[in-house]
C-alpha cells in the first residue's frame, strides 16, 4: 500500500479541491470546497484531504513527489 496522496497534474496556478471530484454524489461526501494557490515550488497540498495539485512545467512536475515537503497553501517555508 502507498503513502503517496492523490495527485493531480494541473495547468493553472489557482486550483479547488472539494475532495470529491471523482466520488459520485459529489461534494457531500467531500469536505468545503477550498480554493489553492501554487507558488514557485511548483505544487500545493490540500489541507483536507492531502491531495497534491503539481503545476505542469514546473520544478516538481516530474519531481518523486514522495521526496517534497507537505506545502499547504499560504503556508511559509
Amino acid at each position: 500500500m502507498s503513502n503517496q496522496p492523490e495527485t493531480a497534474l494541473v495547468t493553472t496556478t489557482r486550483v479547488s479541491c472539494d475532495g470529491a471530484k471523482d466520488i459520485p454524489g459529489g461534494a457531500a461526501l467531500g469536505h468545503p470546497r477550498v480554493w489553492l494557490e501554487i507558488d514557485e515550488r511548483g505544487y500545493v497540498d490540500c489541507g483536507y484531504c492531502d491531495k497534491r495539485f503539481v503545476l505542469k512545467g514546473s520544478p516538481a512536475d516530474g519531481a518523486d513527489q514522495s521526496q517534497l515537503d507537505d506545502v499547504a497553501s499560504g503556508a511559509s517555508r
